[in-house]
């Protein structure tokens, strides 16, 4: 048995969630070790969509920009409903004035894992391929992990905390005793990602309904396409040699697709569900280990980082000693609610455009290509639609962490994105992955005095007219959190209740 070795954090599992993970603990100073069982890291393009609120936190640590010239800027969606084209919707204004990335990007995983890996090397952390997590214990200080590695042999690992990243099949939270609550969905779905030629294969994301087909085609550089759609009427015994050859083409012949070649191809159930619980003790589930769904508006790897950009500033706080273990109790409710809801959401959604069912059907071709045009034309629809595909608008109000309000913003919510001309935005101080406090006009003495008296770095902005547009109150306090949500907000800013807000919460 090898030497056991002790670090802050073991993060099992490193798909998009464990590395990123890895990567904000790393920048907060923690020791992290990171290990998954696969003797290699994906080669497959699987996850697509990279959402605004993902590129925002990839700004807080240096690498948006990166990722946003890696990938694949998409202009517009259509939808087709029996081969005929029923709206059109420009990407390009769809968050303008939201975000710093008011857009839709495609970003392969495969490609966006290996950025991952790289930027952590760069940091002295590497994976450890086909070493397995095997179970753990608690002890009067953290824990007692037993591994396997690739060889066979046994390793004891102590670590202060556990982070569950590995998966639907998830080894921790099999080894936590946690239930995974959900289902199925009936229907087989492929996705292929091929070279091609046609009029859908123009850079656009495009959506086709039918009576008994869906497709979606999203696309890729070179030319190339990702195509997600249903296989039908397949008995289960050959569910395991399908290939290409076996996917119904009256969809993509009403597209006027030409494949000319198929790069990748697979079949795969959609399934449902969420964990019971997302902490037991110091080991914490997160990404798919806590929760799947359907990929209806590519939320999954985008909710997995939302889980991991939660959880690591929640445990450098701790393990620094700059907040008190309490602190890590939200991060279940906050993360649990956003996924259930969210598993609602694309249930609704994922049965509406994939039912046999007739009132399902004369949804699809009849309701739909009747509303969704008037809608893509309303302003308001389509920031909605923005705001929630983007995640930009997650919120965790009923937090324990989050109190008061100023106008419309409360606390829980995302701090709104200002831009302040000549490249400069409000969400710049972000970089620094701590506790801070925005005043946008003049902060109130009492405020000034806390900030200086508890070295909170205090951000003051020059009020302008176009704040008011997106919720910002003049004058107002707003204790911001590292991950770029507000804790507190109070019109006009009160030292008094700001004090209040760190010592009641312990925070140094």
């Amino acid at each position: 048995m090898a030497t056991p070795s002790s670090i802050h954090v073991l993060v099992v599992g490193a798909g998009p969630t464990g590395l990123v993970l890895a990567l904000w603990l790393t920048r907060l100073g923690v020791s992290v070790r990171l290990i998954d069982s696969a003797p290699e890291a994906g080669t497959t393009s699987r996850a697509l969509a990279v959402q605004a609120r993902t590129l925002e936190f990839y700004r807080q640590i240096g690498m948006a920009n990166e990722v946003v010239e890696r990938g694949l800027r998409v202009r517009a969606v259509n939808l087709w409903v029996s081969g005929k084209q029923q709206a059109h919707a420009a990407f390009g204004s769809l968050g303008e004035g939201l975000s710093p990335f008011p857009f839709a990007l495609i970003y392969p995983q495969d490609e966006h894992e290996r950025l991952l890996v790289h930027r952590l090397s760069e940091l002295g952390v590497e994976v450890e391929r086909r070493t397995e997590f095997v179970g753990c214990e608690e002890t009067a200080g953290g824990l007692r992990i037993q591994l396997r590695r690739s060889d066979g042999s046994a390793e004891t690992c102590e670590a202060a905390y556990l982070a569950g990243c590995d998966g639907a099949h998830s080894a921790v939270r099999s080894s936590l005793g946690i239930g995974f609550k959900g289902g199925t969905y009936e229907h087989l779905f492929y996705v292929a990602d091929v070279k091609g030629a046609g009029p859908v294969m123009n850079g656009e994301l495009h959506v086709a309904l039918d009576t008994s087909e869906f497709l979606a085609v999203f696309p890729l550089k070179n030319g190339n396409a990702r195509l997600v759609g249903t296989m039908r009427d397949v008995p289960k015994a050959n569910r395991e040699q399908l290939s290409w050859a076996d996917v119904g083409k009256r969809v993509i012949e009403q597209l006027r697709i030409d494949v000319t070649r198929v790069n990748w191809f697979s079949t795969y159930r959609v399934h449902h569900r969420v964990a019971d619980h997302f902490r037991k003790g110091r080991a914490f589930l997160l990404g798919d280990a806590a929760h799947i769904h359907s990929p209806v508006g590519g939320q999954g790897m985008n909710t997995g980082i939302g889980d991991a950009v939660n959880l690591a500033w929640k445990l450098a706080g701790v393990l620094h000693g700059k907040a008190a273990a309490p602190l890590l109790d939200s991060y279940e409710p906050e993360r649990i609610a956003f996924a259930q809801r969210l598993v609602d959401t694309t249930d609704r959604a994922f049965t509406a455009v994939t039912s046999d069912k007739w009132i399902a059907r004369n949804v699809r071709l009849n309701v739909v290509p009747m509303i969704m045009p008037a809608l893509f034309k309303l302003a308001a629809a389509r920031r909605l639609l923005f705001r929630t595909v983007s995640q930009t608008a997650v919120n965790y109000r009923e937090s324990s962490l989050s109190m008061g309000h100023a106008g419309p913003v409360r606390g829980g919510d995302r701090l709104p994105w200002v831009s302040l001309g000549d490249d400069r935005d409000n969400f710049s101080p972000l970089s620094s992955l701590d506790w801070q406090v925005h005043v946008y006009g003049v902060a109130a003495p009492g405020v000034e005095a806390v900030c200086r008296k508890r070295s909170l770095p205090l951000h003051l902005f020059a009020w302008t007219p176009g704040m008011r547009r997106v919720g910002i109150v003049r004058d107002a306090m707003y204790l911001v959190r590292p991950d770029g949500y507000v804790a507190l907000a109070g019109a006009p800013g009160s030292g008094v209740a700001l004090a209040a807000y760190l010592d009641t919460r312990q925070l140094t």
